[in-house]
């Protein structure tokens, strides 16, 4: 997949410029982001899409030297799973899993 980078979200388009996949995520102190969404079309749901965008993600964090947590129930998830692969990435706080996540209708 081909990653786009814009101010609050990573994302991929298929070649009809439908979003594949995204993640959104506001700036929670400097240094630091909150990842507030993780989005699967749902043509590509189940081949290990969203998994894929958080590793798109955690290369972009240690790239640019931030830290991150996550209020999206997958994040979440999903860095509690890999925790032993991201603790250079993970604010202390993200240590349980989080039950909140912005839905902006594209379900």
């Amino acid at each position: 997949m081909n990653w786009n980078y814009e101010n609050g979200r990573i994302f991929s388009k298929d070649e009809k410029g439908n979003i594949i996949s995204e993640a959104t995520y506001v700036q929670n102190q400097p240094g630091s982001l909150i990842i507030d969404h993780v989005y699967v079309n749902p043509s590509m749901r189940g081949q290990g899409v969203a998994d894929e965008t958080m590793q798109v993600v955690t290369e972009y964090l240690r790239k640019e030297g931030l830290k991150a947590s996550a209020t999206c129930s997958y994040a979440s998830a999903w860095f509690l799973r890999n925790k032993e692969k991201c603790q250079d990435i993970l604010l202390k706080s993200q240590s349980e899993p989080t039950i909140a996540c912005k839905i902006d209708g594209k379900h």
